[in-house]
């Protein structure tokens, strides 16, 4: 790392400011700040001052989705009939170009609109540049990857001010408009592509061969035939249909473990999501209504582990930028998450997943949220200096 760091310090002065380089310095910083601690202090303001700058953080949530890759990887496999190493090797193979495309789309964005405003490059795009492969079917064409990827750092990050600023999570932001923009291949009967067609015939050979048939997710299959063909223990361990790396819920819950060890996410927001989808889901099967609630056979908590539930509240929903900040808010904020997603899903057959729609409905709604919260506080507090007085 000495060598290293010698390195940088010998090419500094070049991309600094009045060097031949010098207009290329948002970028040498930003590959700068990526290797080493960044060696400047905070000269003014109340701040929190330790080694955890945003890349270190940002760097602990990719961490924390390494569980719901590697799954993906060996789950997309399996369902287009592979199996071992050849399964795992299959979903490395198909995912990579997806994570290539996203990082390399999102970040000439990030890396163009820096330069252009001589600002710092955001670091915020490490995870959503992960996040956003992991949210789509595996089967997305990497044109609409990319599209969804540069609609997202323009219109949802680059306009508001770029990281810190941004109202709607990008990653969300990003699936929701390839959803609505190219839905045959979001969801339905396209979701799962047989790898002996188009360009996958060769890699399907590569890796023994495979007989798999395009299929609807397990939510889809509820909705459209009122029943669904995995267990609840296939539907926890990841072992369905689905986009990359949602379909595992303990994948994600090692996830989940990792953030809150780390005190990256907030445990208020994740908990409130899963309470406030559980009561919604109950209370629809209590009353034996909803296009899934009154189905035979499936369980309120079914809900949990089917669809991007899990995933959307554990890593989506307690986002730090677009989540509540304040306490009494994260668990509002959570609850309405989790309550909402259950409500589309149930009165609304056509669109049967719900997470992608709360999450932003409540991205905006959050602000709301938490003035609110921050009033009811202040005059609380105008209350009991009356009271003394």
């Amino acid at each position: 790392m000495k060598a290293l760091r010698n390195i940088v310090d010998k090419l500094k002065p070049t991309f600094s400011k009045g060097g031949k380089l010098g207009f290329l310095h948002s970028t040498f910083d930003a590959f700068e700040t990526f290797l080493f601690v960044p060696n400047t202090t905070t000269s003014k303001g109340a701040h929190i001052r330790d080694c955890n700058d945003i890349k270190r953080t940002m760097i602990t949530v990719v961490i924390a989705l390494i569980p719901c890759l590697l799954f993906g990887c060996y789950n997309t496999g399996l369902q287009v009939g592979l199996e071992g190493w050849n399964a795992f090797l299959y979903g490395l193979v198909r995912i990579l170009p997806m994570i290539a495309v996203s990082y390399i789309v999102g970040l000439g964005i990030e890396f163009t609109v820096a330069q252009w405003r001589g600002h710092e490059v955001n670091e915020g795009f490490l995870v959503s540049g992960f996040l956003i492969p992991l949210v789509m079917p595996v089967s997305t064409p990497l044109w609409m990857v990319a599209l969804g990827t540069a609609f997202a750092v323009i219109f949802g990050k680059e306009i508001f001010g770029g990281t810190g600023m941004n109202v709607f999570n990008p990653a969300v932001l990003a699936r929701a408009f390839v959803f609505f923009a190219y839905t045959p291949q979001m969801s339905g009967e396209k979701v799962w592509y047989p790898s002996n067609s188009g360009m996958w015939s060769q890699v399907g050979e590569w890796f023994g061969g495979t007989d798999a048939t395009t299929g609807a997710t397990a939510l889809e299959q509820l909705a459209t035939t009122g029943g669904m063909q995995w267990s609840a223990l296939d539907a926890f361990l990841g072992f369905i249909p689905g986009s990359f790396g949602e379909t595992s819920t303990v994948a994600i819950l090692i996830g989940a473990v990792i953030l809150l060890v780390s005190g990256v996410a907030s445990w208020k927001t994740m908990i409130s999501v899963f309470v406030g989808g559980l009561a919604m889901a109950y209370t629809f099967n209590l009353c034996g209504a909803g296009a899934l609630g009154a189905h035979e056979g499936f369980e309120p908590y079914m809900h949990l582990i089917v669809g991007g539930f899990a995933f959307g509240a554990v890593f989506m929903a307690t986002d730090p930028v677009t989540s509540a900040q304040t306490s009494a808010g994260k668990y509002i904020v959570g609850f309405m998450t989790g309550a909402i997603a259950i409500l589309i899903r149930e009165i609304n057959p056509a669109y049967p997943e719900g997470m992608m729609l709360s999450i932003l409905f409540m991205n905006a709604l959050t602000p709301l949220v938490d003035y609110f919260v921050v009033e009811v506080n202040i005059r609380r507090r105008k209350n009991r200096v009356k009271t003394v007085k």
